[in-house]
């Protein structure tokens, strides 16, 4: 009764979708391509498998990223089989073509309507379906049970004020997490929710962002990206930021003082917010420049507007200090595992409930810094720009971080190889 509910309420929302696709297109082209896969309907591109497919569901950007070394290792693993990267968002599916070009299939996952998702499993057969980290849905998990197609949630978390949601409903959602084949947690924590909210068989593996390469090309255009900032200037970033962010951070600026010539860089999370960013520099006769231009940042210019896709490692790479955004708002915060990974000294806001544990073992181990609103973002900014010395700890402790939590590939696919099914076609 209670997934009749669910889905009577996504039918009434259906006729309002394709317009709501259509809105985002305005400034996501990607939404208003393919439209008809977000309700089952597929044609001859991507082309049906012919043999054994493995799915994985990777909603977002950040998801998109974070399942690199999982499609890698199946790649290399079950060289027969056909890899399916799915997504819900025009920067996880740009962030896959990216990232695998033609190595894997790419297609929307549509909508949870019963329909839709069963003419999504009609098309690919899937042999298993992966979703990462917190993408589970009442009828795509009914629906994969119905057609024995084993489901894992993988890299898996469930913050505190996520399991208090599903908690709220748990005739939909325990049958929901029971029906699922397998879970690997991030955390012991993850775990712990995930186990309470009805999942079984489930692990720890870790966190697989900290597994995901720079790779040679972000580290060069990373260098590049420092010569048109210019290499004298001290540089910080602020990434990731999200609606109302890039304010705040405007007026600390404005009450604050950072060392002569610093460079601010601001990468919004969404590229649809790019014009509405720099529409707010104009606003406050604030001199910047566009990633896009593509020209050297001059000597009286103090900020740089990061509006390109896919380069955040390079600019985490070009900078001195970092901020990771989604944080000063309650928001749960963004990856600061990437700038991390760089070596770069990073600072979050208060609200990191989607990453707590990564950012309170940062913390911990002197690799990234924690404060309460953007008054104190900007104070350590400019702290951490005028001690070449502290940034130089931040940056051996990050080193140590990082290395230290790496191995998430090598566990998840451990514990995962030996539940995934034996190939259809007999490969192996």
């Amino acid at each position: 009764m209670a997934r009749a509910l669910y889905s009577l309420l996504w039918w009434l929302a259906l006729p309002w979708l394709p317009i709501r696709l259509w809105w985002r297109g305005r400034r996501e082209p990607g939404y208003r391509q393919r439209i008809g896969e977000r309700f089952g309907r597929y044609d001859a591109n991507p082309p049906a498998p012919t043999g054994p497919l493995i799915w994985i569901h990777a909603v977002s950007l950040g998801e998109t990223r974070a399942c690199a070394p999982l499609v890698e290792r199946l790649l290399h693993e079950r060289r027969y089989a056909t890899v399916l990267l799915t997504h819900m968002t025009a920067t996880g599916r740009e962030a896959g073509r990216a990232l695998f070009g033609d190595s894997v299939l790419q297609a929307w996952l549509p909508y949870d309507v019963p329909f839709a998702v069963r003419s999504f499993l009609k098309r690919f057969n899937p042999e298993a379906g992966l979703l990462m980290e917190t993408e589970v849905w009442p009828n795509l998990v009914a629906e994969c049970a119905q057609a024995h197609v084993p489901l894992f949630l993988v890299n898996a978390r469930l913050s505190e004020r996520s399991a208090i949601g599903y908690a709220r409903l748990p005739m939909l959602t325990r049958p929901m997490f029971a029906a699922l084949g397998g879970v690997a947690a991030q955390t012991e924590t993850d775990a712990a929710r995930l186990a309470a909210a009805g999942a079984r068989d489930v692990a720890v593996t870790g966190n697989l962002k900290f597994d995901v390469m720079v790779t040679d090309d972000a580290c060069a255009l990373g260098r590049e990206l420092r010569e048109r900032f210019g290499e004298a200037r001290p540089v910080w970033i602020a990434a990731c930021t999200r609606d109302g962010e890039e304010a705040l951070l405007l007026d600390a600026l404005a009450r604050g003082r950072l060392p002569a010539g610093t460079l601010t860089v601001i990468v919004p999370r969404h590229p649809q917010r790019f014009p509405m960013v720099a529409e707010l520099l104009r606003a406050r006769g604030t001199p910047f420049v566009t990633r896009s231009a593509n020209l050297a940042v001059p000597a009286d210019v103090g900020v740089v507007l990061g509006d390109s896709l896919g380069e955040l490692p390079a600019y985490y790479g070009a900078a001195d200090v970092a901020f990771v955004g989604g944080s000063l708002l309650p928001l749960g915060g963004h990856n600061l595992i990437e700038p991390i990974a760089v070596g770069t000294p990073t600072i979050v806001g208060p609200h990191t409930f989607n990453f707590a544990e990564a950012t309170r073992n940062a913390v911990a181990a002197g690799a990234a810094l924690q404060v309460v609103d953007a008054n104190a973002v900007i104070a350590e900014v400019s702290t951490l720009l005028a001690d070449p010395a502290r940034r130089a700890r931040m940056r051996a402790a990050a080193g140590a971080f990082h290395a230290a939590h790496r191995g998430a590939a090598d566990r998840l696919w451990a514990w995962l190889a030996p539940r995934l099914p034996a190939s259809r076609s007999g490969g192996g």
